[in-house]
C-alpha cells in the first residue's frame, strides 16, 4: 500500500511542530473561560509560576500570544535601539535570519558567521568583542534547527556578560529537550515556546527577561507599545490583579498548563535523557546504514533533531515524499541554504522516545533503497538497537 497526500501520516517525526502529548490535546478541550473571570486570572498566574519553575528563572517569564517567531521579532524591536551595535552570531539559517530583524532597528550590525554544519567558536566571539568594544547587543540561536547543530551558549553568554553587552537567545527548539535555562547562559531575553520539546501545539511564546533588559526596553522610546510586538505591555500580565493588554489565547494556555505539568512531573533530567538517547540511537543508526551526519562532528549534533546529509544521486524532496508515501512517516527538509542538502528527523516531546529512532531508520533506509541507493537498513537498525539496549542494561 501507499499513503496518499490526502491521508494523515502514521508518524510525524519532524523538527516541529510536533504532535502534542495526548494529555495536552485533552487539555486543549477544557472550558474556554472569559479572560476577566477571576478563575482564569488565577489560572493564568499559576501557569506563569509553572513556567518560571520550568525555566529556572528568578523573575517571572512573559507569555506572548503567538508562536515564537513573534517573540524573536519582539525581542529585536524592544531591546535594540538605533544606537546599539549588534553582533549577530550565525551558524545556520535561523541565526542568520535574526540579523535581518536586528538590522531594522540598528544599522550598526556586525556578524560572525560559520559554516552551517559547524558551531560558533567562543574564542571567535571573544575576538570580536575585543576588536569591537562598542558592541552592546549579541544575538545567538542555540539550536539552529535547519542544520541540527548546537551552539555553546553558556560559554558565549559568560563572555557577553563579562563584556557588559545584552544577550538575546533563540532557544525555541532546545528548551525542554536539553539542559538550557536563561540565567545559566546569562540571557537578557531568552525566547522559547511549547510547540517543540514540550509537546504542545504552536501558538505561544515563553520569554525569560532579565531585570536589566526590562530597564533597557523601558528606556527605548521605539520599543513597541499597544502592539502585538510589545513585550512591555505584558510585564505585569502574570498577576491576577492586572489586566491583559488584549485577549490571551485561552485554549493554548490550557494546553501549556498540561505540558508544563508533564515536564515537571517526569522531571527535566529524565526528559532530557530520553531526548539524548533517541538522538544517540538515531545517529548510530545513520552511520551504521552507511550515511553521513550533517553536523561536522557529533559533539555539536542536537539531541532534538538529527540532520542526515543527502546521499549523492538522491533528490532530497523525492526521498521525503517516498518515505511518506511508502511508510506514512514524515521528516523535515532543510531550510534556505540547507534545503536539498539534508533531511531532518525530529526527536521532540512525545517523539523523543528511542523506538521512534528505529522507525525513522527503517523508513529512511527503505526509501533510499527504493530510490536506488544501497543503504544497509538492517545494520542501521542493529546499531540503533545496540545503543538503546546498552542504556537499558546500564540502569
Amino acid at each position: 500500500m501507499r499513503y496518499s497526500d490526502s491521508v494523515e501520516p502514521v508518524i510525524t517525526l519532524t523538527s516541529g511542530p510536533v504532535n502534542a502529548y495526548p494529555d495536552v490535546l485533552r487539555g486543549l478541550g477544557r472550558t474556554v473561560l472569559y479572560d476577566y473571570d477571576p478563575a482564569f486570572q488565577l489560572f493564568y498566574e499559576q501557569v506563569i509560576d509553572k513556567a518560571q519553575k520550568a525555566m529556572r528563572l528568578s523573575t517571572r517569564p512573559v507569555i506572548l500570544h503567538g508562536e515564537p517567531v513573534l517573540g524573536l521579532e519582539a525581542a529585536a524591536a524592544s531591546l535594540i535601539t538605533p544606537q546599539d551595535v549588534v553582533l549577530n552570531l550565525a551558524s545556520g539559517v535561523y541565526g542568520k535570519g535574526f540579523g535581518y530583524w536586528a538590522k531594522r532597528y540598528s544599522s550598526n550590525l556586525l556578524e560572525l558567521e560559520t559554516a552551517y554544519n559547524e558551531a560558533i567558536d567562543p574564542q571567535a566571539v571573544q575576538n570580536m568583542l575585543t576588536k569591537h568594544p562598542e558592541i552592546t547587543v549579541v544575538s545567538v540561536c542555540h539550536h539552529d534547527t535547519p542544520s541540527g547543530t548546537i551552539n555553546p551558549i553558556d560559554e558565549i553568554g559568560a563572555l557577553v556578560a563579562s563584556h557588559g553587552a545584552y544577550l538575546i537567545v533563540d532557544a525555541v527548539s532546545s528548551f525542554g529537550g536539553m539542559k538550557t535555562h536563561p540565567e545559566e547562559c546569562h540571557a537578557d531575553i531568552y525566547i522559547t515556546g511549547p510547540n517543540k520539546c514540550l509537546g504542545a501545539p504552536p501558538g505561544l511564546t515563553m520569554a525569560g527577561i532579565s531585570d536589566r533588559a526590562w530597564t533597557k526596553m523601558k528606556a527605548n522610546p521605539s520599543a513597541p507599545r499597544a502592539s502585538m510586538l510589545s513585550i512591555l505591555d505584558w510585564e505585569k500580565a502574570w498577576s491576577r490583579n492586572e489586566p491583559f493588554p488584549f485577549t490571551p489565547s485561552v485554549s493554548e494556555m490550557n494546553g501549556l498548563d498540561v505540558a508544563l505539568d508533564l515536564y515537571l512531573d517526569e522531571g527535566p533530567e529524565a526528559v532530557w535523557a530520553r531526548h539524548a538517547l533517541t538522538a544517540k540511537a538515531m545517529r548510530a543508526g545513520v552511520k551504521g546504514m552507511g550515511l553521513d551526519l550533517w553536523a561536522a562532528n557529533e559533539a555539536i549534533a542536537s539531541p532534538t533533531t538529527t540532520a542526515v546529509r543527502t546521499p549523492k544521486g538522491i533528490d532530497e524532496s523525492t526521498l521525503r515524499s517516498e518515505v511518506r508515501a511508502r511508510y506514512g512517516v514524515v521528516f523535515s527538509s532543510g531550510r534556505g541554504e540547507t534545503l536539498g542538502k539534508l533531511t531532518r528527523v525530529g526527536h521532540m516531546g512525545p517523539t523523543a522516545q528511542p523506538i521512534y529512532a528505529v522507525a525513522a531508520l527503517a523508513a529512511l533506509g527503505g526509501a533510499l533503497n527504493a530510490l536506488g541507493f544501497k543503504a544497509d537498513t538492517a545494520a542501521g537498525v542493529r546499531a540503533a538497537l545496540a545503543v538503546i539496549d546498552a542504556d537499558a542494561e546500564a540502569i
